[in-house]
């Protein structure tokens, strides 16, 4: 029930404010979901570790 009440309120939101959903749709394709990041697979697990490691050995070396 309280999923139908906020579905009908965004639906009225979005009939007087069209254009707040086009900007949020823009930002969102921008930005992108950080949460999905962390839900990814195994594969982007290890590149962003691979990065993350990169990273340390590059700023360890520049702090000699």
């Amino acid at each position: 029930m309280a999923s139908d009440k906020e579905d009908h309120s965004r639906n009225k939101d979005q009939g007087k404010n069209p254009m707040i959903t086009l900007a949020d749709s823009v930002n969102h394709s921008m930005i992108g979901d950080p949460g999905a990041l962390a839900k990814g697979g195994c594969l982007s697990r290890i590149i962003i570790l691979a990065i993350i490691i990169i990273g340390l050995l590059i700023l360890s070396r520049c702090s000699y």
